[in-house]
């Protein structure tokens, strides 16, 4: 075994133990955060859970990563998800960028959850591919919600998931774990809150109506998790607080 390098597994897997321990460090400073946040808005730390953004990042850092318990690891394109999964044992993958229908097989073999599904014919093609490839078990999904009405942003609108959700909701493969949305990006966290609040709002009312509805929040990235957090995010999905700044963002 190369110095410096430690191997995961039979000899097969190898990643640093200093850029381990360096995102163990990372992890912590945002688990303290995480954990403030909690507290100022009268929550258990418990009930938030962090997904990595591993956007663009590679394999053996991942394997690093993993290592240090970032075990829930979040991509935005199946593409490039496949390429790494194979080579990051112990990982739990979660598709958090947008799924075209062509990838959806794919996707139902990859990933644990689905954060994205933004449409009623998207749902229904990831349900039939579920009960194909996993008929013993429900595949979790989230659904994407665009509650500011932002034409750059994908999701359902507030109104058109009222309606679609009874459709959804009779889906007998999919596990419909809660909602997801991306807030207002920014230089002040402030701008998001009106996003969060409102994906709040939202899951209290439809769940009044079709309990069936399950209770997660997706939101907050590296810039505003703390304020989604107070607001009532119980997934954060971070990448730049984490990995660094990488090209083309990463949360």
């Amino acid at each position: 075994m190369d110095a410096g390098f430690a191997d995961r597994g039979p000899g097969t897997f190898r990643f640093d133990p200093a850029e381990s321990a360096a995102l163990a460090l990372a992890r912590a400073r945002v688990l303290e955060r995480m954990a403030h946040a909690c507290h100022r808005s009268g929550r258990d730390a418990s009930d938030v859970q962090l997904v990595a953004v591993s956007k663009t990042v590679p394999a053996e850092r991942l394997r690093a990563a993993v290592a240090a318990g970032l075990a829930d690891l979040g991509e935005n394109r199946v593409q490039e998800a496949l390429g790494k999964t194979a080579e990051v044992p112990g990982a739990k993958w979660h598709l958090i960028g947008p799924l075209q229908s062509n990838k959806a097989r794919r996707a139902v073999e990859t990933f644990a959850m689905i954060q994205t599904v933004d449409g009623v014919e998207l749902a229904a093609r990831l349900d039939r591919l579920a009960a194909e490839i996993r008929p013993d078990r429900p595949l979790p999904v989230l659904l994407q919600v665009n509650v500011d009405g932002d034409p750059a942003k994908a999701g359902f609108t507030s109104d058109g998931l009222g309606t679609a959700l009874p459709e959804i909701l009779a889906l007998g493969h999919l596990d419909v774990r809660g909602l997801m949305t991306v807030g207002w990006l920014g230089a002040d966290p402030e701008h998001a809150r009106p996003t969060f609040v409102a994906l709040r709002r939202l899951a209290d009312g439809l769940r009044a109506i079709e309990p069936a509805l399950g209770n997660e929040l997706s939101m907050g990235m590296s810039d505003d998790f703390e304020v989604a957090i107070e607001e009532g995010a119980s997934i954060v999905r971070v990448g730049r607080a984490l990995f660094g700044a990488r090209p083309g963002g990463g949360g």
